[in-house]
């Protein structure tokens, strides 16, 4: 079985004595659980393990009995250490108070019960870790997978990357493509609404969310103002409600509202947003064409391909600790994707054809000085190459 490059960080971190709490992160399907299940089994280590899916998010008590039921099997099997596993441990409310109590009882009684918790909601992941678990834990983060992952993992060409995305339950369904999408419909988009969204946060208008992610998908790659979204809405609600539900699915993993480069803050905030998906999938369940037509028609695939490049930069932005923009002064001058990290800032132009003109990354150069201007694509760095690195490691 495939193993990412997560597997060896948690595999050594589990084989050190007994010093923090380690929590894998990422949104749903990226291979959380897969990378676990690897780790503990390959490891000599006994592990019990503890889905919190149907437990109800008041139930507190829930994760100490997880706890004394590891210790106790600790005891009557006279195990010198244990792995105790819990997955989605995000919602049941409060849960952090829970773990740091039981995790410092372990602690000042010397009982060597090591734990992993695993967690698909970001933002209420880093709720309870920084409010209660600072010093005692470590991130692993998994994105969503690169094009050299599932060009490794499932033979797949940068072609059916751009146009299939990079989720790795879906890489044995493309050939039916009525099944791949019914797959990241359900499995991915509809369970991180429902399950992820709606049952964490008060959603005034479910419907209004769910289209709201339908049509920032669509448009991913593209521009599209809030007042216009609110257009073509059939709920629509007001731009702040927009904006706020677009906030929410962006923690999740599912697509975001870039703004526009600006030194001026208050500019970037006030700019129209460039739509973005975090994983190509998502937008293309909702692409009218087939991959083969697709593919033969060229202004369409220009526009999936920007998408792909942004999807693998958006990916990695969270883990990586850099900001996306984009960047516009008309049609024609434009910059696609800007990175800023630590005062450093990255110009990346994408290129699907033979168009020579890069006048917006020779404007942006001019204007920015940037530390680095790139074209990914034709005439510049090539795509394959792109979506195989960490675009992390562009700022190095």
């Amino acid at each position: 079985m495939y193993q990412r490059k997560q597997y060896h960080t948690l595999f050594s971190r589990m084989q050190e004595k007994r010093r923090f709490i380690q929590v894998i992160m990422g949104p749903r399907q990226v291979g959380k659980s897969t990378l676990m299940k690897q780790v503990v089994n390959a490891l000599d280590i006994p592990f019990v393990f503890y889905p919190a899916d149907a437990v109800p998010a008041t139930q507190l008590s829930w994760i100490s009995d997880c706890w004394n039921a590891a210790r106790a099997k600790m005891r009557v099997e006279g195990l010198k250490e244990l792995i105790l596993v819990i997955d989605e441990i995000q919602k049941i409310t409060g849960w952090s108070e829970v773990v740091k109590k039981e995790w410092d009882s372990d602690t000042f009684y010397d009982v060597n019960l090591k734990v992993i918790l695993l967690g698909s909601s970001r933002v209420m992941l880093d709720k309870g870790l920084s409010d209660s678990l600072e010093g005692r834990f470590e991130r692993i983060i998994l994105s969503h997978w690169s094009f050299a992952e599932m060009r490794d993992a499932f033979g797949f060409t940068l072609d059916q990357f751009v146009y299939y995305g990079a989720y790795p339950g879906a890489a044995e369904l493309i050939g039916d493509e009525d099944r791949w999408r019914d797959y990241i419909t359900g499995s991915i988009v509809d369970a991180t609404i429902n399950k992820d969204i709606l049952v964490n946060e008060k959603i005034a208008k479910p419907a209004l969310l769910r289209q709201t992610f339908e049509l920032s998908a669509a448009y991913s790659g593209k521009e599209l103002s809030l007042t216009k979204m609110i257009g073509q809405l059939q709920d629509a609600g007001n731009t702040t409600t927009v904006a706020g539900y677009l906030n929410l699915l962006s923690q999740a993993g599912l697509v975001c509202a870039l703004n526009k480069y600006a030194v001026d803050l208050a500019r970037k905030k006030n700019s129209v947003p460039k739509h973005q998906v975090y994983n190509n999938a998502l937008k293309n369940i909702y692409c009218e064409k087939s991959f083969a037509d697709a593919v033969q028609d060229r202004s369409l695939w220009g526009r999936l391909f920007e998408s792909a490049i942004g999807a693998h930069i958006m990916s990695n932005a969270y883990a990586g600790d850099y900001k996306v923009y984009y960047w516009r002064t008309n049609p024609g001058t434009e910059v696609d994707y800007v990175l800023e990290k630590k005062g450093k800032v990255i110009a990346i132009e994408v290129k699907s054809n033979s168009d020579p003109g890069n006048e917006g990354l020779v404007e942006f150069k001019e204007q920015y000085k940037p530390y680095l201007a790139l074209v990914v694509g034709d005439g510049g760095m090539k795509a394959e190459d792109f979506l195989s690195m960490n675009p992390v490691d562009l700022f190095k």
